[in-house]
């Protein structure tokens, strides 16, 4: 889903300012060129934030109502991508803290498994059999 947000650029000593009206944000940059892309990204992975709450995205304000909040300040449009930031976001790889008895840590360890990697399987099969209906086990344990 693709969609454009006009955005207010004002100029602060060595850098640019810019208010997002609407998602009622703001982000800066060193240039007009990096506050664009800097807002850009802010309206990308707000807009996930809010569908990832159940919410939906603003409205896009018109470039005349931009241009009334901004008075003598630089209005520009941003066009965003949000299906590129969903899967940016999606594929983002998050560290979470493993709390495991050390016996089978030990075991882990001298076997070379990746906890990361057996973590990450296991999360997948639970949450595919949740997707798929079934009552996925807290206490499945398998063997090899």
């Amino acid at each position: 889903m693709k969609s454009t947000y006009p955005v207010i650029l004002r100029e602060v000593g060595d850098v640019y300012i810019v208010d997002i009206p609407g998602f009622e944000i703001n982000t800066y940059g060193s240039t007009q060129y990096d506050a664009i892309e800097m807002a850009r990204d802010a309206i990308g992975a707000a807009g996930i934030d809010k569908l990832d709450k159940g919410e939906t995205l603003p409205d896009p304000i018109s470039a005349k109502d931009a241009k009334i909040i901004g008075g003598d300040d630089l209005v520009s449009v941003v066009d965003v991508d949000f299906d590129h930031y969903r899967n940016e976001l999606d594929n983002k790889l998050v560290r979470k803290n493993l709390t495991i008895p050390y016996w089978m840590s030990v075991k882990a360890r001298n076997m070379g498994l990746n906890l990361s990697h057996v973590l990450r399987e296991a999360v997948e099969e639970y949450l595919s059999s949740a997707e798929n209906g079934e009552k996925p086990s807290h206490n499945s344990h398998h063997s090899t």
